[in-house]
């Protein structure tokens, strides 16, 4: 099965400086500073561009939940040795030159929309989102961004418990219709409530009141970390990788007196809700 062979924006490695797309006289007017006129812009041309980003933004999230469900199909049917390659990563930067990290965070999305579109489809009163077509249940638009597919990829059981309970209720309850509008909202409060939360603790107590004491200290230690992740990840988007991001992170950390090293250790907790992301920093 072949891929589709062009990538998201978000998903492709900007080009360099030298490359920068922006030839010709505009750049030389622009060194110069000189700005080309422009005619004032209306109130109505303002909305109507806006309306035009929002479309494209609709456009390229359904591109990447359709992506990242043929990357699945692709992986789990071993693509790469009839054609081969030694491995999926190689495969990977031969066919389509994205890296290791990048075809393993479609494989994210797609378990996570397909965590999702289940928990969806099975609910009550909900059979018009049912699809036989894994294609067209992971174009499903849940309205649902890239980064919050990733941050939640480890808590699907999570997600869709929350789905399925809160459908149950409202179609019990008879006081809303289930349609199209309400399911997209409550899976995105679903995503929302388990990407937002830090992992439970342990449900039994230690016995011992001093261990009980030392673990509260850990779970606020962890909580705070997952908060200090979120704020690294409205600066460095999940796409990055660590090492990129530990360049556009280092002003930052400089700022609020943090080391890069334990940043990067809270955006991954962010991205993956498991503690072991935060060995060696403030765990």
């Amino acid at each position: 099965m072949e891929l589709a062979p062009v990538l998201p924006h978000a998903l492709v490695v900007p080009v360099g400086a030298e490359d920068d797309g922006v030839v010709g006289e505009d750049n030389e007017d622009q060194e110069h500073g000189v700005e080309p006129a422009r005619p004032p812009l209306t109130v109505a041309r303002a909305r109507e561009m806006t309306a035009g980003l929002r479309e494209a933004m609709d456009d390229v999230r359904r591109s990447v939940a359709v992506l990242a469900a043929r990357v699945r199909d692709a992986h789990a049917a071993r693509v790469w040795l009839p054609l081969g390659h030694a491995s999926w990563e190689s495969y990977c930067a031969t066919k389509f030159g994205i890296s290791r990290a990048q075809a393993y965070r479609l494989l994210d999305v797609a378990r996570a929309l397909a965590a999702i579109h289940g928990a969806v489809a099975a609910g009550p009163e909900t059979s018009r989102t049912r699809d036989t077509d894994p294609g067209a249940a992971a174009a499903l638009d849940y309205g649902l961004s890239q980064r919050a597919l990733i941050a939640v990829s480890g808590r699907t059981d999570a997600v869709a418990e929350i789905i399925t309970r809160r459908l149950a209720a409202l179609a019990h309850s008879g006081l809303q219709a289930l349609d199209t509008a309400t399911v997209r909202a409550v899976v995105r409060q679903a995503v929302r409530d388990v990407r937002t939360a830090p992992p439970p603790a342990p449900v039994e107590p230690p016995a011992d009141p001093a261990v009980a004491a030392l673990r509260a200290v850990v779970d606020d230690l962890a909580a705070c970390s997952h908060q200090l992740g979120e704020l690294m990840l409205e600066v460095a988007p999940a796409y990055l990788s660590d090492t990129e991001a530990a360049d556009v992170l280092a002003l930052l950390c400089d700022e609020i007196g943090e080391t890069v090293e334990n940043g990067l250790a809270a955006r991954r907790y962010a991205l993956t809700g498991d503690r072991r992301a935060l060995a060696g920093t403030v765990l």
